[in-house]
């Protein structure tokens, strides 16, 4: 069994920066493990979830949003944050959040994998899910009132192009087309 403990910074003091509704952020002093002193700037998040899904026509259902962090407009697969009350049960997240971004509610959900997106400053954990056996609902959730969406369906082929034009340029995303082309693969397509 591997040990961590010499690699261990002890929290000497925190300060608590900012409350925001998706976000909280602190400043904490810490004892590096040779006895040294640091600060590191913290980012408390509650978590997330994106969802892989596919049309009938075995096309990648993605978003289109602008996203202000990075002053562009990018193509993500659905994906968003765990409300208060979904934190034991992401999966409600992922269904929730594909019904208002998509209009389809999945049959079922199989959790693939749990990352953390930026450890070095941010406990955000994202939960991945594959939704199958969708079905288009007359009447969806409503977006959030702060969203502008608008939904996309690409190909394998396509969604690789979009990669490297960085369309397609973040983790959950890139990692949901890598995950197609291996299930492509496992298939003997492609």
């Amino acid at each position: 069994m591997l040990k961590f403990e010499q690699f261990e910074e002890k929290t000497i003091n925190r300060k608590e920066i900012y409350h925001g509704a998706i976000i909280d952020v602190a400043l904490d002093d810490v004892r590096l493990p040779d006895g040294k002193t640091a600060k590191r700037e913290l980012v408390f998040h509650p978590g997330g979830v994106g969802i892989i899904a596919f049309d009938t026509a075995d096309r990648l259902l993605l978003v289109k949003q602008f996203r202000k962090p990075l002053e562009k407009v990018i193509l993500e697969i659905p994906a968003g944050k765990i409300d208060p009350g979904e934190g034991q049960e992401p999966e409600r997240t992922a269904a929730r959040e594909l019904e208002e971004e998509t209009g389809y509610r999945p049959g079922k959900l199989t959790h693939l994998t749990s990352m953390y997106l930026s450890p070095g400053f941010a406990n955000e954990l994202l939960h991945i899910y594959h939704a199958t056996d969708l079905e288009k609902i007359a009447q969806p959730l409503a977006q959030d009132e702060d969203e502008v969406l608008e939904l996309y369906a690409l190909t394998l082929e396509e969604a690789k192009q979009a990669m490297a034009d960085q369309v397609i340029c973040d983790a959950k995303t890139i990692y949901a087309v890598q995950y197609w082309e291996l299930l492509m693969k496992g298939r003997g397509i492609g």
